[in-house]
């Protein structure tokens, strides 16, 4: 949910590796399905908040958008491949979280979506109560993942605003392709003002049901005012990686436990793993440096680090490369657009050690405007090549929040927006491209998925928000895009969750 602001990062530009000719056809894009509802589920939900937070509207700080959905997330039953389990906010708060996090499940390959009839009870909206183990006010961070035996995840973090941040790590599970979900987990409670658990995410074990692994970073301030100032530049701020397993297929959670400690006044942020062939984990995620060290990686740094005995020790991380985002804003207006510039995606090869990262980065522009890096590993996280600094094809404009999955026979899929075809005018049009490579990076294929749409009516959280990532499910049968677009207007924002296939 929150972002760090840390002190700002040399903009010298480094060497730029060109890019290829595209070396495939484009893919084929299957009609678009909403897959969430279009407007609020929650009775009575207004810029006050619904009913069921519990509290009164005016003890509720920010402003709610009903019938806003963002940050989705997908994954695909490796029981059964035409299954797929979805997830995202549901009525984002302009100052953190939704009404509550809810999930949607396909049966026929993404041809039709249903929402949950359980949903998982991650807030007080979707039943969460303090029996259950769910009762805050507001979710964010939706992460599902699917066992090899076809046990779904759905991981969030619930947080009560009116309470002065009381907030916990919740899963919730499902045995029955994502139809229910069980009463949440708590993996981590506090009531503390003084920290806050964030950025969260789940990764099934690919080959042992039994296993599970979930991620996310704790930021930990010295007092109150550090916390609601700017803590970040506080000394004894820190905000090291945490994470808690279960290896019993998710009846029980071994206690959360610190696997990182980056070191006073600095971070990790967007922790995410990810499983190579031979079974090693790699956890890839932004290292936030905010003073000079000895090291010389002051700023934002792609790292990632490794475990080979299934997430009990890890290695201490590598520095993949600097993370050099110089942010989104309208191209007409300046209006800030939020989105995943400090939150690099990783995906492995299924079939080998390989692992790749993308993340956005203003270093083949000069530092003007943001691009899709890219840069891979061949020795399971250990050592990377250089990084290609635009792998997108139109560098004129910004391009934003890239996610990447890898198909079981080793292409590469890269899901991201851009600006390319807005203008001068009013709205701002907003594209969604799905790139692929079939030679593990060195080219790159680019494919439009859907129409354009005007992000102006998106919700308003420190900037248009869409997301600080999309979903992109992979099968042998193909991709699965699970992104948003906006279907409002700036007087009355309104955005949907959208579902294809691209093969």
């Amino acid at each position: 949910m929150r972002r760090s602001t840390p002190a700002l990062i040399a903009g010298a530009a480094l060497a730029i590796l060109p890019i290829s000719a595209a070396a495939a056809a484009p893919l084929t894009v299957g009609p678009l399905v909403q897959v969430s509802p279009t407007a609020s589920p929650f009775a009575g939900a207004d810029a006050d908040g619904p009913a069921c937070n519990g509290v009164p509207g005016s003890a509720q700080t920010g402003r709610n958008f009903p019938g806003t959905e963002v940050e989705p997330q997908v994954s695909v039953n490796p029981a059964n491949t035409a299954n797929l389990v979805g997830g995202w906010q549901q009525d984002r708060w302009s100052d953190g979280g939704s009404n509550s996090n809810l999930a949607a499940y396909s049966t026929d390959g993404g041809t039709t979506w249903s929402l949950a009839a359980t949903q998982p009870a991650h807030t007080r909206c979707t039943g969460g109560t303090a029996a259950n183990g769910g009762d805050y006010e507001r979710a964010t961070d939706p992460w599902v993942s699917i066992s090899p035996n076809g046990t779904a995840y759905y991981f969030s973090l619930g947080l009560d605003v009116a309470q002065d941040n009381n907030h916990a790590m919740l899963v919730s599970r499902s045995t029955d392709s994502g139809r229910n979900w069980s009463a949440p987990a708590v993996l981590r409670r506090d009531t503390s003002p003084n920290v806050l658990n964030d950025k969260n995410s789940l990764t099934a074990d690919r080959f042992d049901s039994r296993y599970a692994y979930a991620i996310w970073d704790r930021l930990e301030f010295p007092n109150d005012v550090a916390a609601k100032q700017a803590g970040e530049h506080a000394v004894g701020y820190r905000g090291p990686t945490w994470l808690a397993r279960t290896t019993d297929g998710g009846a029980t959670w071994e206690p959360a436990r610190q696997i990182y400690d980056p070191g006073e006044v600095n971070q990790t942020i967007g922790n995410l793993i990810v499983q190579t062939s031979d079974q090693t984990l790699v956890n890839g995620f932004d290292l936030i440096y905010n003073f000079k060290n000895s090291h010389k990686v002051r700023g934002y740094n792609v790292a990632a680090q490794r475990s080979t005995d299934r997430g009990v020790t890890w290695s201490n991380p590598v520095i993949v490369d600097k993370l050099q985002s110089r942010g989104i804003t309208d191209p007409t207006t300046g209006a800030p657009v939020r989105t995943g510039d400090i939150i690099p995606s990783f995906a492995a090869d299924p079939r080998n050690n390989t692992v790749y990262a993308v993340w956005q980065d203003a270093r083949s522009t000069g530092g003007a405007r943001d691009q899709i890096a890219f840069a891979k590993s061949t020795d399971g996280g250990r050592t990377w090549s250089t990084s290609s600094y635009a792998i997108n094809t139109v560098h004129s404009t910004q391009a934003f929040t890239a996610t990447v999955n890898v198909l079981p026979d080793g292409t590469v899929g890269v899901l991201y927006y851009d600006f390319r075809n807005d203008d001068s005018g009013a709205p701002l049009v907003t594209s969604t491209w799905l790139l692929h490579s079939l030679d593990g990076g060195q080219t790159w294929s680019e494919t439009k998925v859907g129409a354009d749409f005007d992000q102006t009516g998106a919700p308003v959280a420190r900037g248009y928000f869409l997301g600080d990532y999309n979903g992109l499910g992979v099968s042998a049968n193909g991709f699965y895009p699970l992104f948003t677009r906006s279907t409002g207007t700036p007087a009355a924002p309104a955005q949907n969750i959208y579902a294809t296939t691209a093969k």
